[in-house]
């Protein structure tokens, strides 16, 4: 005990918490928390967008591998100004050109471009009677000029980023939409 001028402080030891210290360890832990959820969603997010990028990798060099196996309709896969895609309005070709089947050039390029069309919209991969497969509100865009060939794949991302098209080819202006959500893939290449 001290003593203070008739007033007498005796010294006691805290044992436990306070709540005060618990509730200031809960706030502390909850925005700890908080944090690590948004981590893990701006994560999903990101593999998400990078799944997207394979696939449109997938589908542009697809197109391309079967205008090499047609090189007798390369001019007629695309135009120098380009020839859109979204797979809309497919119209089942005349003749299914799987499995070994033997079919014209013109009957081949039909069907290349309906096949593929169906793989980038979904339709490869259905669930509940909806293509789940492909990516979301897809452009495909084809630039044939001789042998030289570019195709452009756009498609609708999960998150908005700056649409400025500074720096972009004029086949990516020209191909699909044009809104902040949009995300591109060009791939150029040469077919003898």
């Amino acid at each position: 005990m001290t003593n203070y001028g008739g007033l007498t402080l005796r010294s006691v030891k805290q044992k436990g918490f306070s709540l005060i210290e618990v509730m200031v360890s809960l706030v502390i832990l909850v925005i700890g928390l908080i944090g690590i959820f948004n981590l893990h969603i701006v994560s999903k997010q990101g593999s998400f967008e990078s799944f997207q990028q394979t696939q449109a990798s997938y589908y542009a060099n697809d197109i391309i591998n079967r205008m090499r196996l047609n090189v007798a309709e390369l001019a007629n896969y695309g135009s120098a100004s380009g020839t859109s895609y979204t797979g809309q309005s497919l119209v089942t070709p005349g003749k299914m050109c799987d499995e070994g089947a033997v079919c014209t050039a013109i009957e081949m390029r039909e069907w290349d471009l309906f096949d593929w069309q169906k793989l980038f919209i979904g339709d490869a991969e259905m669930s509940g009677g909806s293509g789940v497969g492909g990516l979301p509100d897809p452009t495909a865009c084809v630039y044939v000029e001789g042998n030289n060939v570019t195709v452009v794949m756009t498609w609708a991302s999960v998150r908005k980023f700056n649409s400025s098209q500074q720096g972009q080819t004029d086949y990516v202006k020209n191909c699909g939409g044009s809104n902040n959500k949009k995300r591109t893939y060009e791939i150029q290449t040469a077919i003898f």
